[in-house]
């Protein structure tokens, strides 16, 4: 009986060997290819009531959009910056689908505003949260050169 159970074990060792060797080939052939960094250019706008966020490749074609309103009911917090950072998850879940992992920053504020505002710096900060390298950042606000005729005639504007 002693004689029948030694060939047992000795199979049951070739076939734990062959398994291991079939293991090692499988996950040799698994290579990770190095990602290819694809670029896409974020265009911000802030007013005083929304934000607004487009998410572009370089040809500039809209791949994402989102803004405060549809991340929000209020019409009072839809500038804000915790709704940005809400708007900025979604364009950044859509930028992993599409296999972007650098950004362009492109903010305009309306004419004549002094600074972007708060929302702009939100939405960066949680870019730079979910791994996305920032390659630069561009502040494109119009400014004003003159304009229109003040209103009001010899005497000036009546207020």
């Amino acid at each position: 009986m002693a004689e029948e159970i030694k060939p047992k074990v000795e199979t049951i060792e070739t076939e734990k060997e062959q398994f291991e060797e079939i293991g090692e080939e499988k996950t040799e052939e698994k290579k990770e290819k190095p990602k290819k960094d694809r670029i896409g250019v974020l265009n911000i706008y802030t007013s005083k009531n929304n934000t607004i966020l487009t998410l572009t490749d370089m040809a500039g074609n809209t791949l994402s959009r989102s803004s405060g309103g549809q991340s929000t009911k209020q019409d009072r917090l839809k500038s804000s910056p915790t709704v940005a950072m809400f708007s900025a998850k979604k364009i950044s879940e859509d930028a992993k689908e599409y296999g972007i992992n650098e950004l362009y920053v492109r903010i305009r504020a309306e004419t004549g505003s002094e600074s972007p505002g708060s929302a702009s710096h939100a939405i960066i900060k949680s870019l730079g949260r979910d791994d996305f390298k920032i390659i630069s950042i561009a502040d494109l606000t119009r400014t004003p050169r003159g304009g229109p005729k003040k209103g009001g005639g010899r005497r000036g504007r009546r207020v």
